[in-house]
């Protein structure tokens, strides 16, 4: 499993010849950061004397984004399987009608699931950055600046992941479902862009 292997490995691998891991997997470890920066944040201030009204929040907080954190760490093998599927239908055969019939169909597939993947991604990313936003706000100021480079890490994982899904979506025959995927994105980015900059801005208030 890709996301047992050591940091080092990782990244020697991220910067081979191979397609995978690619951006899609770095989005996803992105993503995974963030939720594991907004889990520290609440693990350091839950229990302190200046927490204990914001307790219960940072409890539910914390809760949210341990779930986040393994179902992004997750993604970063589920993309590499998108990829990977999407290539192995390129290959297939296109020798006469039927097998180009095959292949054209098993591509399409295979676009769906490479656009699935990395809109699942940014549909998380998505839900880190409301995260730090409230770990910001809850959170004891000494790991406060956490807090912020958990949304800005998130957004990043948004934003990379986007790239993947409008660099597919335009291939799709199914055009309704490129174009909700596309539309759903765009709604996601924009709302949390300006989640992420209300993140930092509590941050930077508070440091």
């Amino acid at each position: 499993m890709i996301t047992q292997t050591s940091i080092e490995t990782f990244l020697t691998e991220l910067a081979g010849k191979a397609p995978t891991p690619g951006g899609g997997s770095a989005a996803a470890i992105m993503g995974a950061m963030g939720a594991a920066l907004v889990s520290m944040v609440c693990n350091v201030s839950i229990g302190k004397k200046d927490c204990a009204p914001m307790e219960p929040e940072l409890l539910a907080v914390r809760a949210e984004s341990e779930r986040l954190r393994l179902r992004l760490t997750a993604m970063v093998a589920e993309d590499v399987a998108a990829f990977d599927s999407l290539m192995s239908a390129y290959r297939q055969p296109k020798s006469n009608e039927s097998e180009k019939a095959g292949r054209a169909a098993s591509i399409q597939l295979g676009l769906r699931s490479a656009t699935l993947a990395p809109l699942a991604c940014a549909r998380a990313s998505a839900e880190v950055i409301e995260l730090a936003r409230r770990a910001a706000v809850a959170g004891t100021r000494g790991v406060i600046s956490d807090a912020g480079v958990a949304a800005l890490a998130a957004h990043a994982a948004l934003r990379s992941a986007a790239l993947n899904v409008y660099v597919n979506a335009p291939l799709l025959t199914d055009l309704e479902f490129a174009r909700q995927s596309t539309a759903e994105l765009d709604a996601l980015i924009a709302t949390s862009a300006s989640t992420s900059e209300t993140a930092n801005a509590i941050v930077r208030s508070r440091l």
